[in-house]
């Protein structure tokens, strides 16, 4: 009986290990690098092993610019398996060692670099619900890029460049640092250990336990983390000093950055103390950690890092020098700030599971800036800066190579290409959708329900609709007052909000709602909104849309919920107006058919404050963009623009300039000089009395000042005589002082923008460029245009980071595209080093689209689109054919042509009529 059974028990095992044979044989086809076939043949992860801690040690050398380390991963073995598939990058490994109950035996290593795999091979079966552990030796080079654990370097006041070593790990990066499994739901603790140099320190997620001294070199030992996701990893070997403060809640927050900038920090190390604060009781979730450190990085880039623990900026993101800085720098700073600390919760305490519902973080942490700095900064007004992430987004998402706010995505390449606006900012706006829809205080209750329940989770979109359903179900029952307005919303129907949001979340895109009022009835229809020739591809697009309107009777807030492509509302009375889209709360445009438009430029016309600004800016959008479409005609986008000689508001008033001045910025492509200065004309005359109204000074509040830099910049760029004699009087001042003259912040720009357009002055700009804002020099110097060969040694100089340092290249080619005797040297230097760029900034990233999409969205010629098609149309997968960023210039390039097609006819004879309208007015 005995020998049965053991023979028996040799057959299970037989068969079980061919079985595991047949697994790995199926996968064949996918060769490892010697040539054996690897275990494994998806994208993905297999889910039959979890890590559930990792202690890693890494030793980086600042002089070599290597790194080696080791790290044993613990693990939880939920299927059996002979296969151990995680990630690793550009990494040598060596003396992989299972660590098991039976003792310490070497594991067969394979690599699969396609999808940046390795296969840890073992002879015998690792058992379901046994614990093992791994071990892994590694070396690599730091990288050169901006992703991994990579080099920076800053040079001090006396020429000496010192050298850093800092993390970005979002999103696949983790991988090129330490094997490791590297996607958000294999959640673990970290312990890190760091060997380093005396004359450095470094700096990690946790707090520093204690440092050991093996050879003349340091080692630090940090805490062990919470449990997380392996993008949010982060640890810094540096010489930075930091400045520190304790928040309410016993938080201690650090601010590090390079020694001669140190004294940056002030505005940053008060704004990160009230922010974290802040979310501690606004979540009613205490920060888990008992540290949070915010570090400038000198060569970073993308704007900031949410890593727990350990948020990283651009200098620009955080640093904040009241004599150079401006009022544009102190919002941007407390906002990224607010982004990064909403983070620690929308991110990093609750993740989502996968890469497509992106924007349950990202969504989330915009949103969060506007909502915490409206509360605990309200003298920024941060709300007048809104409404302008929702016009961004609606750009990216009106054209056809959109995608739905939560999209699937499989390789490195689309998961980068997730962090666009439609992930940031058109997430954010759905979110404000329905926050009003829902009520503000059932929003922040069933929000917070979600943290609380999914706390060291991952989830999907679905749990998140879940928590706001049921909060907002039982406010409705428990509270009058906001049945009052649910009811209102969806007339006593079950509320649900999954059903609602998914036609938000899972179809690109976004709907123009046409509104038609006919007496007391207002007939409404719903339709996608999309810039193409092709009327099918809008088809098949339904959306439940909270719709709020108000009208000349009442300041009343109406609300409705349209969930059908055509319905009819009735008004209590007749109207002069109705204005759909209450200060664009919703996420959708508006058309008013019949005499709708008609009725909406008489109000502007006679008494434009009956309307917020937000509608104001609102009505510019839509009704420019409609145009685009074909719905309304541009001589009525034109008429209603007139009314913005009377507008003060910011929100309206950078609104106007961003429907109007694209209109001469695509006859500059065209070289059509005379239709293009009238047009120039048209918009200085415009805004000549707002402009005359300015001080060229830094008083006033943050819009007031943001707006008035705004304003100057544009009357110096367009000539305008008191912009230009001022400016021209200012950089004389400042340039015979050496540069040592404090000039008004906020006017800085105009100043600089006019002295560059000689070459004595440009020269001398450039030889101050250290001693200015780096960030600032990309805009000013691109603005003169005396010499095309300024234009390439800026580029040049920005790829090689000699003097302009890497990651304001892309800003500077963009500007230089934007520039009327410049744009075909952007584009020429786009491809002549496109290999160069995707390697140094990555494929898919938000840099690589931005550098795409800025080159190419003012071309409006044929022969430039075939010329930007043979480009693109030439690359392969591996060098970016397949990008989504480039669809978006080939649609965006035959809009534009479509546009000036159809409309420089109208536009010519509506400027003639009022050029002759204000003559005879001035007589």
């Amino acid at each position: 009986l005995g020998l049965l059974l053991i023979s028996f028990m040799f057959v299970l095992i037989t068969i079980h290990l061919l079985l595991l044979y047949l697994k790995f044989v199926c996968c064949s086809q996918y060769k490892s690098t010697n040539g054996e076939p690897f275990p494994w043949g998806r994208m993905r992860l297999p889910t039959t092993v979890f890590p559930l801690h990792y202690d890693l040690t890494i030793h980086p050398n600042l002089t070599t610019l290597d790194f080696t380390g080791v790290v044993r991963i613990q693990l939880d073995v939920r299927e059996d398996t002979s296969a151990i598939i995680l990630h690793a990058k550009h990494m040598q490994i060596s003396n992989v060692l299972l660590l098991a109950p039976e003792g310490v035996r070497p594991l067969r290593l394979l690599e699969y670099p396609r999808f940046h795999q390795l296969g840890l091979l073992s002879d015998s079966v690792l058992i379901k619900g046994r614990k093992y552990e791994v071990q892994l030796e590694f070396a690599a080079n730091l990288s050169d890029s901006f992703h991994g654990f990579y080099k920076s370097s800053y040079r001090t006041s006396s020429g000496e460049v010192r050298v850093l070593a800092s993390t970005q790990f979002e999103a696949t990066f983790a991988r090129g640092a330490f094997p490791c499994f590297d996607e958000p739901a294999f959640k673990a603790n970290f312990t890190i250990q760091i060997i380093r140099e005396p004359r450095h320190i470094a700096i990690s997620n946790m707090p520093k336990v204690h440092t050991n001294l093996p050879g003349g070199l340091l080692e630090d030992h940090f805490d062990t983390t919470v449990k997380m996701s392996t993008y949010l990893v982060a640890y810094i070997v540096s010489d930075f000093l930091s400045v520190s403060r304790t928040t309410q809640h016993g938080v201690k927050i650090s601010i590090y950055a390079v020694p001669e900038k140190i004294d940056q920090t002030a505005f940053a190390l008060d704004a990160a103390v009230k922010l974290l604060d802040f979310y501690d009781d606004y979540f009613d979730i205490p920060y888990p950690l008992p540290k949070q450190d915010l570090a400038a990085i000198p060569d970073f880039q993308s704007g900031a890092m949410e890593n727990w623990g350990l948020t990283t900026y651009r200098e620009t993101g955080l640093l904040f020098d009241p004599d150079k800085s401006s009022a544009s720098d102190k919002l941007g700073i407390t906002k990224v700030i607010a982004h990064e600390l909403a983070h620690q919760w929308f991110g990093n305490l609750v993740t989502m599971e996968w890469w497509n519902d992106l924007w349950l973080n990202e969504g989330f942490a915009k949103f969060m800036e506007f909502i915490s700095l409206d509360i605990t900064y309200p003298e920024l007004h941060v709300d007048d800066f809104f409404l302008e992430k929702c016009f961004e987004a609606m750009e990216v998402d009106s054209l056809s190579s959109s995608h739905p706010v939560s999209t699937p995505v499989e390789n490195p390449t689309q998961i980068q290409e997730m962090f666009d606006d439609v992930s940031y900012d058109k997430g954010a706006c759905i979110l404000n959708m329905l926050r009003d829809f829902l009520t503000p205080e059932a929003f922040e209750i069933g929000i917070i329900r979600y943290l609380k329940r999914y706390s060291y989770q991952n989830t999907v979109n679905s749990h998140l609709w879940e928590s706001l359903t049921n909060v907002s179900l039982k406010i409705k029952v428990i509270k009058f007052t906001v049945y009052r307005v649910l009811d209102k919303w969806y007339s006593g129907d079950e509320l649900d909000v999954k059903a609602i949001m998914d036609t938000w979340t899972l179809q690109e895109g976004f709907p123009l709602v046409t509104v038609e009022v006919r007496g007391r009835e207002v007939r409404l229809s719903q339709e996608r909104y999309l810039k193409t020739d092709d009327p099918s591809l809008t088809e098949g697009f339904l959306w439940q849309i909270p719709l709020t309107y108000m009208t000349s009777a009442s300041n009343t807030i109406h609300r409705f919920l349209l969930k059908t492509k055509t319905d009819v509302l009735y008004l209590p009375e007749d109207v002069d107006w109705v204005k759909f889209n209450v200060d664009m709360s919703g996420f959708y445009m508006v058309h008013y058919a019949g005499e709708g438009w008609n009725s909406i430029i008489k109000v502007l016309q006679h008494n434009h404050t009956a309307l917020t600004s937000n509608d104001r800016a609102s009505l510019i959008h839509n009704v420019f963009q409609l145009v685009s479409i074909g719905k309304v005609k541009l001589d009525t986008a034109l008429e209603l623009s007139l009314y913005l000689s009377r507008e003060t508001e910011i929100m309206a008033v950078t609104q106007g300039f961003g429907e109007l001045v694209p209109l001469y910025k695509l006859m500059e492509k065209r070289d059509m000089a005379a239709l293009e200065n009238q047009m120039k004309g048209y918009i200085v005359d415009l805004f000549r009395g707002l402009i005359d109204k300015q001080e060229w000074s830094d008083s006033g509040s943050v819009s007031e000042r943001v707006l008035r830099s705004y304003l100057l910049l544009f009357g110096s760029v367009r000539n305008y005589p008191p912009c230009l004699t001022k400016a021209t009087q200012l950089f004389k001042q400042w340039k015979d002082s050496d540069g040592n003259m404090s000039l008004p912040v906020d006017v800085t720009m105009a100043v600089f923008m006019i002295g560059a357009r000689t070459p004595e002055g440009w020269d001398f700009l450039f030889e101050k460029y250290r001693q200015l804002e780096g960030k600032t020099m990309a805009i000013f110097l691109v603005t003169l245009h005396f010499l095309s060969l300024c234009f390439c040694r800026m580029m040049e100089q920005s790829l090689h980071g000699e003097v302009m340092k890497t990651q304001d290249l892309p800003g500077v080619v963009v500007s230089v595209s934007k520039n009327p005797h410049g744009y075909k040297l952007g584009w020429d230097f786009l491809r002549a080093n496109w290999n160069t760029l995707i390697k140094k900034f990555d494929l898919g990233s938000s840099t690589i689209s931005h550098m795409v999409t800025g080159v190419t969205n003012q071309y409006s010629t044929k022969e430039m689109l075939d010329e930007v098609r043979s480009f693109f149309g030439s690359l392969t997968e591996e060098t970016g054919s397949g990008m989504r960023c480039i669809q978006q210039a080939y649609e965006t390039i035959e809009d534009n042509i479509r546009w000036m097609d159809n409309n420089l006819p109208l536009l010519q004879a509506w400027l003639d009529k009022h050029s002759r309208r204000t003559i005879h007015e001035d007589l």
